[in-house]
């Protein structure tokens, strides 16, 4: 079977790291069920060390394999649908959507049959494989727990227009790192596929499929226009559905928002889900096993995965929440919307990633570990370790980035908002820096209703003074 070449891990090709050989399992809108969670765990402890990653696309990541998962398994994972019945598709971006989809009491539609939808399209259509790894489509359904500035190609996000739900087109063009940006196009939620098909299809017009390296839809754009990109999407769709409207009238909720942790009520009466913290996304395969049976026992025996690599447990009954709070605590884990670690972002660092140059996760914990015994954060702050200057465990701006740098040690450079504020920290000062740093900010914030990106936009030209070290 011949797969497109990539750099991007998949399921039916192995990518060698640092730690072993790292698998990734695409979950299409990040719902999984119990059984398939419970397999997963399986796969770890027998073929890996005993744990998983959760990532920034609610994929599954399983690490530290040391031989190739024979062909049996993949079978069993197609199976249980797991794995794409089509291999040639696999390297494609996981299709992301919010992962309150369905149980969000503000959303506009429940967007999870689009989802469906597309997958079953990309499976069916082999060609598409043809496109960039990165290819990536974000559905958006207008709720609460958005995704809308998540990193994607291609964001479609519900909106109301005369009280009907409309499907508004972003696309990902201009420099990168670049939010995508609003085409002024919307449309029926029931013609997303047709328009995602005509999206797919004149990009892959313009795409060397004899090159290894395949063009970004991002650069695809930026080389013809978005104009020129968005009049051969029209040529190929039927005249009226597409249609030019104003700027969006509904407001988005904030990136930083993390109003998925903790105990929450769902659009079904007397139903509640549960966000629940992952220490930097990392679930042992004992935790997995508990989270399924908690699922299965109490809820609807799915779990959800959400790109803050954290996840949801859902369909809880009001009485039997303080039994699943207790569960979730012995399993060593817990819903605590304050917890540090749901702060925290992480990649897989230098041992499982040779571009990187320090251990993000274990930098990260040993941060986590003189916080919890020194200061209690009362407000979100999203504090980002990369180990290189790829980002790949968060794309978008961070409150405090702490990136990897070698000079004669590893350290880090450390960044506010995308303000160089460090030129050199040693790993060793990083939990009595960035302390620091949050005390600064708790003491001199106007209110407690100030965030840290308000504090340090407020202080904007005198941060060098407002941090010494």
């Amino acid at each position: 079977m011949q797969i497109p070449f990539t750099a991007c891990p998949g399921l039916f090709y192995s990518t060698p790291a640092q730690d072993g050989l790292l698998y990734r399992l695409r979950i299409p809108g990040g719902i999984i069920n119990c059984q398939q969670f419970q397999t997963i765990a399986d796969i770890a402890d027998n073929h890996g060390s005993g744990y998983i990653d959760i990532t920034n696309r609610a994929n599954i990541q399983i690490r530290e394999i040391q031989q190739s998962i024979n062909i049996e398994v993949l079978k069993k994972f197609q199976a249980l649908g797991l794995a794409s019945t089509n291999a040639k598709i696999d390297h494609i971006r996981n299709i992301m959507t919010n992962p309150t989809a369905g149980i969000d009491i503000e959303e506009l539609i429940d967007i999870r049959p689009l989802v469906k939808d597309w997958e079953e399209y990309i499976t069916a259509h082999s060609h598409l494989g043809e496109l960039s790894a990165k290819f990536s489509v974000c559905f958006d359904s207008g709720g609460k727990v958005s995704v809308r500035y998540q990193p994607n190609d291609i964001i479609l996000a519900a909106e109301l227009n005369n009280s009907n739900v409309y499907l508004r087109l972003y696309l990902s063009y201009g420099e990168k790192g670049e939010p995508a940006k609003d085409t002024g196009i919307v449309f029926k939620p029931e013609k997303a596929i047709t328009v995602l098909e005509a999206l797919a299809e004149t990009y892959l017009k313009h795409i060397d499929t004899k090159n290894r390296r395949k063009l970004r839809l991002r650069e695809i754009i930026n080389n013809i226009t978005v104009k020129e990109y968005l009049h051969q999407v029209q040529e190929n769709l039927n005249p009226g559905i597409l249609k030019i409207t104003k700027t969006p009238l509904r407001a988005f909720a904030p990136l930083r928002e993390k109003t998925h942790i903790g105990i929450h009520s769902q659009r079904q009466t007397g139903l509640y889900y549960i966000g629940i913290v992952l220490p930097l996304g990392r679930l042992e395969t004992s935790q997995i096993r508990g989270l399924a049976n908690i699922a299965k026992r109490y809820g609807d025996n799915n779990i959800r995965l959400t790109p803050w690599q954290n996840l949801l447990l859902t369909d809880i009954p009001q009485n039997q929440i303080s039994e699943v709070e207790q569960e979730i605590t012995n399993l060593g884990l817990n819903s605590s919307p304050t917890d540090i670690k749901s702060f925290l972002v992480a990649c897989s660092g230098k041992r499982g990633c040779a571009a990187a140059a320090t251990e993000t996760k274990d930098d990260a914990l040993n941060l986590v570990k003189y916080l919890d015994s020194l200061m209690i954060l009362d407000s979100s702050v999203n504090i980002h370790f990369s180990g290189c200057s790829k980002s790949c465990a968060q794309h978008t701006q961070a409150d405090i980035t702490l990136l990897g740098i070698t000079t004669e040690t590893p350290g880090y450079q450390v960044y506010v908002l995308g303000h160089l504020l460090y030129e050199y920290v040693t790993i060793a000062k990083i939990p009595i820096l960035i302390p620091e740093m949050l005390a600064v900010y708790q003491k001199q914030r106007l209110n407690l209703q100030e965030t840290f990106g308000q504090f340090i936009q407020r202080h904007s030209h005198q941060l060098n003074q407002l941090f010494k070290y």
